[in-house]
């Protein structure tokens, strides 16, 4: 076999549901072991937020689609040795079993390293993988492949109600659910073939326990487990749905040896090498199991192991794959060890999801066998009482652990039930039904969640009543406590006192966590890691920090959410690097396993812990230490207040200043005292105001509460009953947290202004522009860097207004200020005084490091001052939406943020940047040359005429609904009139969309931001319909006209073979320092 000298991988592109940051961190460990071996690495990957796209890791990073196409031209060019397919996702190995199905691979002799494509395809493909199980004596659930809608009803009849659907080849769950009765069954079966072309139809397990293996085997055919897990939930609810605990605590022994033994049978037999996951569902009662899925891959629990035991998966996955066994690895935490070794916990770990489907207009809040959730956390604590607390607070929804003690009094009033339908609020159900007096057994056959699991449960609640009824706080009540999870705010709550002298009362007779270290081995060798957490079921601490050395605190992202996603790790680990490099010691404090930030080897120090005041405050009593709250988002800023109150010295921006800019009206007061431009606007405590301020100004109007990340409760209003609904719809008292209105400028132009400040003077910054007009929010527009469509004159007013803020706020640190432009005028929106998503795209758009210059401000140096108002290439950022994951949303963007995730493109000119960008996220370009159009009002038809004779010219057929049909044939187009959903006429828009013939649709509303309330105030609308049946049957949709015109644009000039086969190097190269005046921005 030819030496590796140089190996392409692939990564998972833009995060998605179902597909998120976990692929950055496993993508991030494979260069680290290639680089090792000094093998040259390729990386293909659109998603410019992540860590693996950033300098010192690949030698090349190519930010184009993940797709068979584009692949094979970058093997063309790089001619590498070798392909790495496990480390991103299922996009990379749907990528990879594509290029071996074209017989690419072999045409450029490019080995498959690690896993064979033969075990590919046997995991990804049901019928196979049905087959090889059952030639070792393993079982999957009894069911049937189907590729119609007969073949599925008919097995259905055979073995009877309820069954579970799974579609091939899908991620997160696409396409699968549990079908109750014929009807269910037909919409499920419908939906799933409209986006795979077979899908299993097999014996529902529901009630059955699921449980994970994390399997390791090298090419000498030694296999070990790494680590079990246990799903809280039953299956039928996603795992990535489910509180999953390691290691599992319910199964007996024979069970544990009986699921390890067949899942290292399983992975023998199908030759893995590498790391892959196995999931089993067992019957507690007869100990009879499934096989549920092999993932031959790292997957989303191949992260959570790794963080839960210590042991690095994807690293030693990526050795492997270069032929070393286990026992030549060393094991890189203990550096006594090797890899050859299962890992002991003296500890549990608890994931818990995170959900955002409040941020979604009409979706459907139940959970189930479809993954939804966005993110997660993991909790580490020496009892399951302690982690699941834990794993709430981390969450930041909002509540100090399992007790919602709003629900508490609802269940006591008997006012609510519904514990047997799964929601994101389930714990909290549980928690107030057991609080209440309902009985552990009534619990467990409501849910099919063990009994084990229930009475740990019902142990929190036994405290809540002690700490309730106690007459005095004593020691050993107040240790209990502490040991099951409760916060100081929580016991403060329930002894109807502060969370300060519960504080203090604790610290007064000696109750403080002490710090665990995670070694792997649950301390049976000798060793010193820096992976530690904080619990109270300990006496002895194993970190004696030495004060001596200089070292600072970096607060973390915490879980991802929408608005809060890689970009902030990103932020987070280049501030580390940038410490280190300074000398001094880097600590990073976060509790998201998906993250890079968390890995054991990227700081000096990680506590995988809560990002609560409380906690903090407890790492920096032990550290005395500064720390760093602006590059975690929104989490950290809010802390920045409280952690200053508590003497803790904070690197950067004040406290006080970041409360200014974040406060609405705080920051809107400073604009007027500066005279700097802005929207209309009045800071309004009821209903009246609000009302008064639209009488003055009309619609539509801009409301907003302060301190929000992504838009949360924003909302633009355009009528007095969209007004009434979103007042109805409210969560926060508007008297004790007031609202700010303003205007609402239509059709004007958005910039982003992002920018690092050293004493109040900007010593670098970036203009991007948007693509779509404002009322899109920042993080769902696409970005266009440098900003060639802002004037001149503009730039210099943007820059100058951007100047005297950071003056006036005498800001230190990185900054972000939104400004829209209209008629000459730039309107400054808002600032954050903290890093912001869109600082990896403007930081590797540009060849700059805007954290590395943070960081030099803070520990010293007066950095180079930078600009980049001119490229000599574009870059264009785009958003990713998972709206094919949460049904019932409507996909039209608007103020608040749904977005999932993002990509980039680098062209010549904005057309082939955007083009290579929006084929990133998932779309093909047009085959068929047939698209559908219906666009809402006269003006929206008028400015889309251009694009629909775009159109025409390419020879595009164009279906239309009657009123744009009849526009278009008036003014010279050629068009094919379709009936719209609910007019009864066919052919209508269903029989378009199912029938697959169309490339893309473009169905634009008159009223962008009314679309999010239509459903409330007048039902189901036509267009709503049409937006989510394009969806659901998986066909391209442009809800934003700027963005449509953009792409009809970049197809009538581009073909794929015109986009640049170029590496982001290539691009830099281009990039002269004397490009960059050395000018500050005075203000």
């Amino acid at each position: 076999m030819k030496k590796i000298r140089s190996i392409l991988l692939l990564g998972s592109g833009a995060l998605k549901i179902g597909e998120a940051g976990e692929f950055d961190y496993s993508g991030s460990q494979a260069i680290k072991a290639m680089k090792e071996e000094g093998i040259k690495v390729i990386l293909v990957n659109p998603n410019v937020a992540t860590v693996q796209t950033s300098a010192g890791f690949a030698d090349q990073v190519y930010f184009l689609p993940v797709t068979s196409y584009f692949v094979e031209k970058i093997i063309a060019k790089e001619k590498p040795d070798g392909i790495f397919l496990s480390f991103g996702g299922q996009t990379a190995l749907n990528c990879g079993l594509e290029l071996a199905k074209q017989n690419i691979l072999e045409k450029y002799q490019v080995k498959v390293l690690g896993t064979p494509i033969s075990a590919i395809d046997t995991t990804e493909d049901r019928q196979l993988f049905t087959k090889h199980l059952a030639a070792i004596n393993l079982k999957t659930a009894q069911g049937k492949i189907v590729k119609s809608l007969k073949e599925g009803l008919d097995f259905a009849q055979k073995i009877g109600y309820p069954l579970m659907l799974r579609a091939g080849f899908a991620l997160g769950g696409t396409g699968s659910g549990i079908a109750n009765s014929k009807k269910e069954l037909e919409t499920l079966l419908t939906n799933a073939l409209a986006t795979t072309s077979q899908v299993i139809v097999e014996e529902s397990l529901w009630g059955w326990k699921e449980v994970e293996y994390e399997v390791v085997r090298d090419g000498f055919d030694n296999c070990i487990t790494v680590c079990n897990m246990e799903n809280f939930d039953p299956v039928g609810i996603h795992t990535g749905e489910s509180i999953v605990v390691a290691p599992s605590q319910t199964l007996n022994d024979r069970q544990y040896f009986a699921l390890r033994q067949a899942a290292i049978d399983t992975i023998r037999s199908l030759k893995i090498v590498g790391e892959c996951n196995i999931q089993f569902a067992l019957d507690p009662k007869s100990d009879e199991l499934r096989v549920i899925e092999v993932n031959a891959r790292l997957s989303r629990s191949s992260a959570l192991a790794s963080k839960a035991t210590g042991y690095p998966l994807a690293y030693v996955s990526a050795k492997l794959a270069l032929g070393k066994s286990l026992a030549e690895i060393p094991n890189s935490v203990t550096k006594t060890t090797t890899a050859f070794f299962e890992p002991a916990l003296d500890y549990i770990t608890v994931k818990m999801p995170r959900w955002d489907l409040d941020k979604f207009s009409k979706s459907q809040q139940s959970i189930g066998s479809e993954m939804k959730s966005v993110g997660e956390v993991m909790a580490i604590g020496r009892s399951f009482e302690e982690a699941i607390q834990k794993a709430v607070r981390m969450l930041n929804i909002g509540f100090d652990g399992v007790i919602d003690h709003q629900l508490v009094e609802l269940y006591k009033a008997k006012k609510l039930n519904g514990i047997d339908q799964p929601d994101p609020s389930r714990i909290f159900k549980l928690i107030a039904a057991l609080i209440t007096g309902e009985s552990v057994t009534k619990l467990s056959q409501k849910t099919g969640i063990d009994l084990w699991f229930l009475e740990k449960l019902q142990a929190i609640a036994g405290i809540y009543h002690e700490l309730e009824s106690a007459k005095a706080l004593t020691k050993d009540l107040l240790k209990r406590a502490k040991q099951a999870g409760f916060s100081d705010i929580d016991i403060a709550k329930l002894c109807q006192t502060s969370s300060q002298k519960i504080r203090q009362k604790r610290l007064a007779v000696g109750i403080a966590p002490m710090v665990k270290q995670i070694d792997t081995m649950a301390g049976e060798f000798p060793s010193q890691t820096n992976y530690l957490y904080l619990t109270y079921h300990g006496e002895i601490s194993d970190r004696k920090p030495n004060h001596k050395q200089k070292k600072v605190i970096v607060l973390g992202c915490g879980p991802y959410a929408i608005g809060t996603s890689v970009e902030f790790d990103w932020c987070g680990v280049e501030a580390v690097n940038g410490i280190r490099r300074h000398g001094q010691q880097a600590i990073i404090i976060n509790c998201n396993p998906e993250t890079v930030s968390t890995d054991y080897d990227m700081s000096d120090f990680l506590y995988f812990e809560e990002l609560s005041l409380e906690r903090v405050c407890d790492i920096c009593d032990l550290e005395q230490s500064p720390v760093i709250v602006s590059v975690g988002g929104q989490i950290a800023n809010n802390l920045a207040p409280k952690l200053e109150k508590a003497n803790i010295p904070i690197l950067g921006t004040k406290a006080e200043t970041i409360v200014k800019a974040e406060s609405r009206d705080e920051f809107s007061n400073l604009l007027d005292s500066l005279g700097i431009a802005q929207p209309a606007w009045n800071r309004v405590a009821s209903k009246q105001e609000l009302q008064d301020f639209v009488a003055m100004y009309g619609y539509p109007v801009l409301v907003r509460p302060s301190f929000v990340l992504s838009g949360k409760a924003m909302s633009v209003l355009e009528s007095d009953e969209v007004t009434q609904t979103y007042i109805d719809n409210l969560t926060i008292d508007i008297k004790e947290y007031p609202l700010v209105v303003s205007q609402f400028l239509l059709g004007a132009k958005e910039c982003d202004f992002d920018g690092i400040a050293q004493n109040g003077q900007i010593i670098e910054y970036a203009l991007s522009e948007h693509v779509e007009y404002g009322g899109v929010h920042s993080g769902d527009a696409s970005l266009v860097l440098p900003a060639s469509g802002i004037s001149p004159d503009i730039t210099q007013k943007i820059t100058g207004s951007a100047g005297q803020i950071i003056k006036a706020l005498k800001l230190n640190g990185p900054f972000n200020i939104q400004f829209l432009v209209k008629d000459d005028i730039a309107y400054v929106i808002e600032c954050n005084a903290r890093s912001s998503r869109s600082f990896p795209y403007v930081s590797k758009a540009s060849n700059a490091n805007f954290i590395e210059t943070m960081i030099d401000s803070y520990l010293g140096k007066s950095p180079h001052p930078k600009h980049y108002d001119t490229l000599p290439y574009k870059v264009v950022k785009v958003p990713q939406f998972s709206f094919n994951k949460l049904r019932g949303t409507d996909p039209v963007p608007t103020v608040e943020m749904n977005s999932t995730g993002e990509v980039v493109g680098f062209g010549q000119d904005i057309y082939e940047a955007y083009l290579s960008a929006i084929l990133s996220t998932g779309m093909s370009y047009p085959s068929r040359k047939a698209v559908f159009i219906s666009l809402g009002g006269a003006s929206g038809k008028l400015a889309f005429l251009h694009s629909c004779k775009l159109l025409q010219d390419q020879g595009f057929t164009i279906y239309a609904t009657a009123g744009t049909s009849f526009f278009l044939r008036e003014s010279g187009v050629e068009v094919t009139t379709v009936g719209k959903i609910y007019e009864g006429t066919h052919p209508n828009v269903i029989d378009l969309l199912q029938k697959d013939r169309i490339d893309f649709a473009v169905v634009i509303p008159e009223h962008a931001q009314e679309a999010k309330h239509s459903r409330v105030l007048k039902g189901q609308s036509d267009g709503y319909a049409m937006r989510r049946l394009a969806i659901d049957l998986g066909v391209p949709l442009f809800t934003n006209a700027q963005n449509a015109r953009l792409f009809i644009e970049a197809i009538s000039m581009y073909q794929p073979e015109d986009i640049a086969i170029k590496s982001w190097q290539d691009y830099t190269n281009l990039l002269q320092d004397s490009e960059y005046p050395d000018v500050y921005v005075e203000g």
